[in-house]
């Protein structure tokens, strides 16, 4: 009965959509549309327009610059002292989680109880700025992922364009297995288990079959810092990992992986996975690599900051502060390095809708504004598998844009105030 109250209680939250959704066969107005602001950010050459105008047509982008053709019959929309910039991109998210207890929701939530909740993470993403993300794991909810993606893109509901993972891939006992508790309860873990080359492989084919669009793996934890040096213990070895890689790049997919540090993250690099997410301390040949092969860091220092400020004893709070500082420490040799980064905030545990605090965190710890959008509009398009697509407002990319008050260059906080979002020539927020 509670779990049916629940899901009554969401529905009544998701209801008030419907009479205002744009539907698939109706999105996209017969109009062209121009988007009117004080500037325009030009992503890859670094600079403000001004003034700055996109005109679009359908879910494209025709025309972006400082002044554009006004078809006759077009929709003019003034956003006034604003910066028009491409819709924001989030590389590592969960949609199927929320701020509690993460090993609670799965035993606690059923799959269909989650999935509407994920719904309704969708929303407030989109609301807050990020056309794009990548799910790193539904953590338990299988490929429950492939249906929010699914329904987005057929306009049943509003959200992000999404690549999904599935569950997660990892070993028995290892970071994402459920432990602690009564062995005899039989407690399901939070990714699928995998616990060799072979059964790497025939767990990918499965995952694919289901829908997902990339593999994430659990390649290291517990994670420990002992005199300044972060120890976390690898799970796969190299050869393993590059048979996950083989296998799904014979379908055209990458391989991403959870790893903080070495040996794990060196393994991953050798076996050419598309990004290492969290990347808390890598080693110099990791580095190299990395470089090298293009292989993307998701740092993910916003998890790391909200964990640590909601520990649930003085004692956990150091270690959070401790695991941070070490992370900010390595994050500034990354950069000095020239290891490609990418933007992803880890949603899920704290509120979906709020994960522009890592555009600040990243200009905190290294980065200047401008690298850090470049990191997060081009690299992140590139790292989604939508190059010359999204993450840049020119003629032929899906007219996925944004304005946001103020100049993102000069503050980049003002990506936390949103104001007008588009997605596909869809007007969500104006």
């Amino acid at each position: 009965m509670t779990t049916l109250r629940t899901l009554s209680s969401l529905l009544l939250i998701l209801l008030p959509w419907a009479s205002t959704l744009p539907l698939t066969a109706q999105s996209q107005p017969a109009h062209p549309i121009v988007l009117h602001a004080a500037r325009l950010l030009d992503i890859k050459s670094g600079h403000i327009v001004k003034p700055g105008e996109v005109l679009v047509q359908g879910d494209r982008i025709v025309e972006a610059g400082s002044s554009v053709k006004h078809p006759a019959g077009a929709e003019i929309i003034d956003l006034g002292d604003r910066t028009l910039l491409p819709g924001l991109i989030d590389s590592h998210i969960h949609l199927f989680l929320h701020p509690g207890a993460e090993d609670l929701q799965t035993v606690q939530e059923s799959v269909p109880e989650r999935t509407i909740i994920a719904t309704l993470a969708a929303r407030d993403d989109l609301m807050a700025g990020f056309t794009a993300e990548r799910d790193m794991g539904s953590e338990g909810a299988g490929s429950a992922d492939s249906a929010v993606r699914n329904a987005i893109d057929q306009g049943l509901i509003p959200g992000p364009r999404l690549r999904v993972s599935g569950n997660a891939i990892n070993i028995l006992g290892g970071h994402e297995d459920a432990l602690g508790y009564n062995p005899e309860q039989h407690v399901l873990p939070n990714a699928t288990y995998a616990n060799s080359a072979d059964e790497l492989v025939t767990v990918i084919r499965q995952q694919f079959k289901e829908g997902a669009d990339f593999i994430k793996i659990y390649e290291t934890g517990a994670d420990a810092v002992q005199d300044g040096k972060l120890h976390t213990v690898y799970q796969y070895t190299e050869l393993e990992l590059a048979a996950a890689v083989k296998e799904a790049a014979r379908l055209g997919k990458p391989v991403a992986v959870h790893a903080t540090g070495e040996p794990g993250t060196l393994y991953a690099a050798q076996a050419g996975v598309v990004s290492i997410d969290h990347a808390d301390q890598l080693g110099d040949e990791t580095m190299r690599l990395m470089r090298e092969k293009q292989i993307f860091a998701v740092p993910t220092f916003t998890i790391f900051e909200y964990f640590a400020d909601h520990a649930s004893t003085p004692e956990q709070a150091a270690r959070e502060r401790q695991m941070t500082a070490l992370h900010v420490q390595e994050f500034k040799k990354q950069i000095a390095a020239g290891v490609p980064m990418a933007l992803g905030s880890d949603v899920g545990p704290f509120p979906h809708g709020t994960q522009a605090r890592e555009f600040v965190l990243m200009v905190k710890f290294g980065m200047t504004p401008l690298a850090v959008l470049q990191a997060d509009l081009l690299n992140g398009a590139k790292l989604l598998g939508w190059d010359g697509q999204i993450g840049s407002l020119e003629p032929g990319y899906f007219a996925d844009i944004v304005a946001v008050p103020g100049d993102p260059l000069q503050d980049v906080s003002v990506l936390g105030n949103v104001a007008f979002v588009m997605k596909g020539g869809v007007i969500y927020k104006k």
